[in-house]
C-alpha cells in the first residue's frame, strides 16, 4: 500500500510538473536578427513595409532598397520578393493582376497593391536635418524593469513596466512607418522614423494610436501600454541608427 501510495504521488507531481508554462515570447532576437541577414531572401506579406522587413532582419533600410532597386517612398508589394545577398540588384515582382483599369501608361493591367500605405515621398538627398541629432525623451513612465544587452540572445532594446492602458509616447519628432503585429515577438508594434539615421520601435502594445504616415512630436501619445506578444503589461522600446541596435539609456535623458 505504501508503495502504491508513492507512485501515485509520484505521478500526481509529475502531472503537475508536465502543466503548459506561460507564453514566454520576449524580444532576445530569436527571429528578429541581431546581425545582418546577408543570404537568403523575403517574401513581402500583406501589411509590412520596407522599414519592417529590415528591422527585422537587421539592415539599415536604405541599404536594404538599394540592394534591391527600391526607391523613395519605397513602396512594396505582397509577393514581392527582397534580396539579402547585396545590390543593387532587380527585385522579383509579383505578378500583376488580370483585372483592367485605367493607366498612364499604353499598358491596361493596374499595379499590384502596396503591402502597406507608404508614407508621403521624401527627398531624394539628405539633409543636415534629416541626418542630424535627435531630441529624446521617455516613452513611457513606470519602472525600468530590463536594460539593453549586447550578449548573444540579449535584449536589445529596454522594457518599461506600468499599469495597462498607461500612455505610450513618441520619444522624438518622427513620422510612423509600421503599424501592425507581424514580427514575432513585439506584439502590437509601432516603428517611428526621426531623420534618415534613426529609428525607434514601441512593442507589446495594447491598442495603437496612430496610424502609418502620421506625423507625430515628442511626447504624443501614440499607443496604450498593453501585454500583447509577451506575458505581462510592459513596453518594450529600441533604438536603432543606421540600421544597428542602440542603448536606449545612452540617447534617453537621466531620470530625475
Amino acid at each position: 500500500m505504501r508503495v502504491l501510495l508513492s507512485t501515485l504521488l509520484s505521478l500526481c507531481l509529475c502531472g503537475c510538473a508536465v502543466g503548459n508554462p506561460p507564453p514566454v515570447v520576449d524580444i532576445y532576437q530569436r527571429d528578429n536578427k541581431s546581425t545582418k541577414v546577408t543570404s537568403g531572401s523575403h517574401k513581402v506579406a500583406r501589411g509590412e513595409t520596407l522599414y519592417s522587413i529590415a528591422w527585422r532582419y537587421g539592415w539599415d533600410y536604405r541599404a536594404l532598397a538599394e540592394a534591391n532597386d527600391i526607391g523613395a517612398p519605397y513602396t512594396i508589394y505582397p509577393g514581392q520578393t527582397l534580396s539579402f545577398t547585396g545590390g543593387p540588384k532587380k527585385t522579383t515582382r509579383p505578378s500583376r493582376p488580370t483585372s483592367t483599369a485605367s493607366s498612364s501608361s499604353s499598358t491596361s493591367a493596374s499595379k499590384p497593391k502596396a503591402a502597406s500605405t507608404p508614407p508621403p515621398p521624401e527627398p531624394s538627398r539628405s539633409s543636415p536635418a534629416q541626418t542630424g541629432p535627435v531630441n529624446w525623451q521617455w516613452p513611457a513612465s513606470g519602472e525600468l524593469l530590463e536594460r539593453f544587452s549586447k550578449a548573444a540572445g540579449g535584449r536589445r532594446g529596454i522594457t518599461i513596466g506600468d499599469r495597462e492602458g498607461s500612455p505610450v509616447r513618441a520619444a522624438a519628432d518622427g513620422r510612423v512607418v509600421y503599424r501592425g503585429s507581424g514580427l514575432t515577438g513585439y506584439g502590437n508594434l509601432l516603428i517611428i522614423k526621426h531623420n534618415d539615421r534613426w529609428l525607434s520601435a514601441y512593442a507589446h502594445n495594447n491598442s495603437l494610436l496612430v496610424k502609418e504616415g502620421d506625423r507625430v512630436s515628442a511626447g504624443d501619445r501614440i499607443a496604450t501600454m498593453g501585454a500583447s506578444g509577451t506575458f505581462r503589461t510592459q513596453l518594450h522600446f529600441e533604438v536603432r541608427k543606421d540600421g544597428q541596435p542602440v542603448d536606449p539609456l545612452t540617447v534617453l535623458p537621466q531620470r530625475s
